[in-house]
């Protein structure tokens, strides 16, 4: 494809932009890790809610929504669009704690939670695994994205893209180990907003083309099926996961029941734990206070779930009327082709630095966050004396040491990117082993019986049933429950029986964080009165919570697809439930001089 100048021009430009931004915060981030990693705990709540989005929003996730799409139409968003649901529960349950706890990253919890050796390894492994491995699978597949959208814009081959790729990092990792986070969460909002713009047009263009004719062209073209909202409920398989090749997403009763009931507490990835973790949490504790943190939480909800897919999904439904003869594997090209075909000069340039926008705000979150664990959770408490971290020299010293890590872990990212189809089995087997540990990461807040050998086990148990499943093997008919219960009676039987916590870490986290909950042996120790219930308006909260967020979503979806019938009834019931959440929102933080 031929680039004009002016294309090379914006793009230019927006680099340019993206590096003088960053380079003002340069001075600031470099005074202790706290400024480094957090932004000096000051953000915002629009800020740290629109750089979770931004981190969210790769250059791989267009193209995922397109194949999505191109396999089950718009019901085919389900796969992730079922994630609101926990997603709110972080909201109402999680948000305000974390903030509170203090602590540099969500991995320092353990030893604020749990005592002794065990809780420091299990602090530990949590630092290496998920800054180290993890965070490298990440970042290959974001890179694995980018080399796909230039090979087509650029006409390159494999290794040519890869090297332009690592030539992209390693301009991200200069802007941020230079300005911290807070360079990081500002260029994410330039970015994502840059991003938004460059997509939308492209939705536009598309949509309005010849061969698709407008919004009602494009109905009229496509078969009702994949116009569908909401999956079709399938119970005459019970052991059937999802239909992926049918025009509608086709959901057994055993999938139907784990979105409802299960998946939302059970599922265990990195940046998408129950209560929140990584960058996301990173980002809660970032915030100005408890209330900008709930903010924050709430605002990414309502972007990552309705802001940001409408105008990618209206590209993939044009994609497969322009692009029929696709292949399977292909069909997420699909998205790239249509940039390719209907982009004028200048508006190439645009998109492309959309794309960048959208795989440099991911890489320089997953930077950050991946040394903030190296540095605060393995290398301080290993190598640093704790209060010596603290002064101002030591700490400069470990900011350059948490800027060395960044660039260690570019060199890890590319390693992954070229090994990627060799780790993405591992990975597989990694994430769903760890099915049954988010019961532990929610009930560690709220139950005090909860102890570091809970959620050793919740780590570990997974990984066994896992192993004698597909190894012995076991027939199942659904796996993730299977593991799921399995792992959840040995980590309960295990709490019960193995010993607490000691109680001074318990009153000492009580005291802290004053959780809500089962806590009254440790409430009662330290002859404190019996707080408010909280528990029902916070329920109440998610509920609504996550009817504001649907409705929102699908109010969009209507309105684009002119249902205009349904559409005011879905944004009737998303004001009402803004109502009710910000009177809950007032009730929850009448008390806090915050």
């Amino acid at each position: 494809m031929t680039l004009s100048y002016l294309d090379y021009s914006l793009i230019g430009l927006f680099f340019l932009l993206i590096l003088v931004v960053s380079l003002r915060y340069t001075q600031k981030s470099n005074r202790n890790l706290e400024q480094f990693f957090l932004g000096g705990r000051n953000l915002p709540w629009w800020l740290a809610g629109t750089s979770m989005v931004a981190t969210t929003f790769a250059a791989d996730t267009p193209l995922l929504i397109t194949e999505l799409v191109a396999q089950n139409g718009i019901s085919g968003n389900w796969i992730w669009w079922n994630g609101m649901i926990g997603g709110m529960l972080t909201v109402f349950f999680f948000a305000r704690y974390w903030r509170k706890a203090g602590t540099l990253t969500d991995v320092e919890f353990i030893t604020l939670r749990y005592a002794g050796k065990k809780a420091t390894y299990l602090r530990y492994f949590r630092a290496l695994y998920l800054g180290i491995f993890l965070n490298a699978i990440v970042m290959a597949w974001v890179n694995v994205a980018l080399m796909s959208i230039l090979e087509v814009f650029f006409e390159l081959s494999k290794t040519e893209a890869f090297i332009w790729t690592g030539a992209a990092m390693a301009f991200v990792v200069l802007y941020s180990a230079l300005s911290g986070l807070r360079g990081v969460v500002v260029t994410d909002a330039i970015q994502f907003v840059i991003a938004m713009i460059g997509c939308t047009i492209l939705a536009y263009l598309v949509v309005s083309s010849e061969g698709i004719g407008g919004m009602s062209g494009l109905i009229a073209k496509l078969p009702t099926s994949s116009l569908a909202f909401f999956p079709t409920l399938d119970f005459s398989e019970p052991t059937q996961i999802a239909s992926q090749t049918a025009e509608v997403l086709t959901i057994s009763a055993v999938t139907f029941f784990s979105y409802v009931f299960v998946q939302w507490w059970a599922s265990w990835y990195p940046g998408s734990e129950p209560g929140g973790g990584g960058y996301v949490v990173q980002r809660m504790m970032s915030a100005k206070n408890e209330k900008h943190a709930f903010g924050a939480t709430l605002f990414f909800q309502l972007a990552h779930f309705g802001l940001r897919p409408w105008v990618w999904i209206l590209v993939g439904l044009a994609a497969t009327i322009l692009y029929p003869d696709l292949p399977a594997a292909d069909k997420k090209l699909g998205y790239v082709y249509a940039m390719r075909d209907f982009l004028p000069s200048g508006l190439k340039g645009l998109l492309l630095a959309a794309f960048f926008a959208a795989y440099m705000s991911t890489i320089s979150t997953q930077l950050n966050w991946g040394a903030s664990y190296l540095v605060n959770d393995f290398l301080v408490p290993i190598f640093y004396d704790k209060k010596k971290a603290q002064n101002a020299e030591t700490g400069f010293n470990l900011v350059r040491l948490s800027q060395i890590c960044i660039l260690v872990l570019m060199g890890v990212g590319l390693w992954a990117t070229a090994q990627l189809s060799t780790l993405k089995a591992a990975f597989e087997f990694l994430v769903t082993a760890g099915a049954g540990l988010g019961a532990v990461l929610i009930l560690r807040w709220y139950w005090w019986r909860i102890s570091v050998w809970s959620e050793i086990l919740a780590t570990l148990a997974p990984l066994l049933v896992f192993g004698l499943i597909k190894f012995v093997p076991i027939e199942t008919p659904n796996d993730f429950l299977v593991i799921t219960f399995t792992s959840t009676a040995i980590w309960l039987i295990g709490t019960l029986l193995l010993p607490a916590e000691p109680l001074p870490i318990l009153q000492k986290f009580y005291r802290h964080i004053e959780p809500q909950g089962f806590w009254k042996p440790v409430r009662k120790s330290l002859a404190l009165p019996k707080p408010p219930n909280q528990l029902p308006l916070l329920g109440l909260g998610w509920i609504l919570g996550v009817l504001m967020g649907y409705s929102f979503v699908f109010g969009i979806g209507y309105f684009l697809f002119q249902n205009f019938a349904a559409a005011a009834l879905s944004f009737s019931i998303f004001l009402a439930t803004i109502w009710g959440i910000q009177r809950i929102f007032a009730h929850l933080f009448k008390e806090k001089n915050t």
